[in-house]
């Protein structure tokens, strides 16, 4: 098949139509034969309803189809490859013959290219996905543009050290390079990929994790100075961004999908997932999201939608391989999930999402959207529907 000559439009139409979903029950759609129940009856009906596997699996097609009728950025950039992670977690779930026809189309009208700069993170994020469906087609030219940007970056400095000190110097870049060489490696069975993936990852680890608040600072410009001097929130807490500490999160997980049970960098990576999700669930506020700055959330009113996204995501598979323990976490991981189902409109969009941007802002609304945003909610359903009540 050529999937070049699918059109983006006729993929996200059909999405829904000749596909397997139950029907799609939101909140507001209980079904007449309820009306006459309690409130309190009603409310565990609508409870039951979004972990329902109906209702996830439909969620998840209706945002992959809003999202790709309404595409944004470069095919190549770092937020539409953090949106196809998502959609190739809806196609995993949902089996969608469509879902996986669009992201072949995406990676032959890309000619599984990654972006220009073989040195920054952000521009081998869409590489994740490209491995994903290499592993579905064995077909290598899908993976070499792959592999010979990251030979590349193995050999030659780049401008991101010299201008840094570190190449991955922002923790955003945790999401998007790690798990690339993570996929590598035990795609071709070549353990040098984790090796140069975990020197680069613990350097930015040292500069950018706080043992005592046990998380990351965006970059070097969030961490204070000997004398506590330094940017800090209003409250005069140290600015901790969700968005940006639930990129780390999320690129934990697919560090860990990868790597092997006896490797031996992986205690690591999971004391720091164990670390990490500790103090999120701490942070979580009452309605089940995080704000945009995780130490001031007063002063950020409204939960934000890809933050949230992520660190559902992460708490939910940490949940689902038996790491994180269930009586603790799984309760603030459904009210995460209830959370973010109300964020997103009867059309699919997910909405409340801080824009792209580097610290927490005041910005966003019901109508704020970005690929990255349906990106997180896809992973988020994708391991929702596995939880075990």
């Amino acid at each position: 098949m050529n999937y070049r000559k699918i059109k983006g439009l006729q993929i996200t139409f059909a999405l829904l139509i000749g596909l397997s979903v139950v029907a799609e029950t939101g909140f507001g759609d209980i079904p007449k034969h309820n009306e006459r129940r309690t409130h309190q009856s009603r409310r565990h009906v609508m409870r039951d309803e979004v972990f329902s596997t109906g209702y996830i699996k439909t969620a998840l097609l209706k945002a992959t189809k809003w999202q790709l009728e309404h595409p944004k950025h470069s095919p190549t950039d770092w937020t539409n490859g953090a949106f196809y992670a998502g959609v190739f977690a809806a196609y995993e779930t949902t089996k969608s013959p469509l879902i996986l026809d669009s992201l072949m189309a995406m990676g032959e009208r890309n000619k599984w290219r990654p972006g220009a700069r073989f040195d920054h993170a952000d521009d081998i994020a869409i590489c994740q996905t490209y491995i994903d469906l290499y592993r579905l087609k064995k077909d290598r030219q899908m993976i070499q543009p792959t592999i010979d940007s990251v030979r590349k970056m193995q050999t030659v400095p780049g401008k991101e050290l010299e201008k840094h000190g570190l190449t991955w110097w922002w923790c955003d870049a945790l999401f998007m390079a790690p798990p690339v060489l993570a996929k590598l490696s035990a795609t071709l069975n070549n353990p040098t990929y984790n090796m140069f993936s975990d020197s680069l990852f613990r350097q930015t680890y040292t500069l950018l994790y706080s043992q005592q608040e046990h998380l990351f600072a965006r970059d070097a410009n969030y961490l204070l100075d000997a004398t506590g001097a330094g940017k800090k929130e209003s409250n005069g807490q140290k600015i901790f961004w969700s968005r940006g500490n639930g990129w780390v999160m999320g690129g934990l997980v697919r560090v860990l999908e990868e790597l092997p049970v006896k490797h031996p960098s992986r205690p690591f990576y999971l004391m720091l997932f164990r670390q990490m999700s500790e103090r999120l669930l701490a942070l979580q506020q009452a309605d089940g999201l995080w704000r945009a700055s995780l130490l001031d959330p007063a002063a950020y009113p409204g939960g934000e939608a890809s933050g949230s996204g992520f660190d559902c995501y992460a708490l939910a598979w940490g949940i689902n391989q038996g790491i994180l323990a269930k009586k603790t976490y799984q309760p603030a991981v459904e009210k995460s999930w209830i959370a973010l189902t109300k964020l997103v409109s009867p059309e699919g969009r997910v909405g409340w999402v801080q824009p792209i941007g580097g610290d927490p802002r005041r910005n966003f609304s019901e109508d704020s959207w970005e690929v990255y945003g349906t990106g997180a909610f896809l992973l988020a359903g994708s391991q929702i529907i596995k939880l075990k009540p």
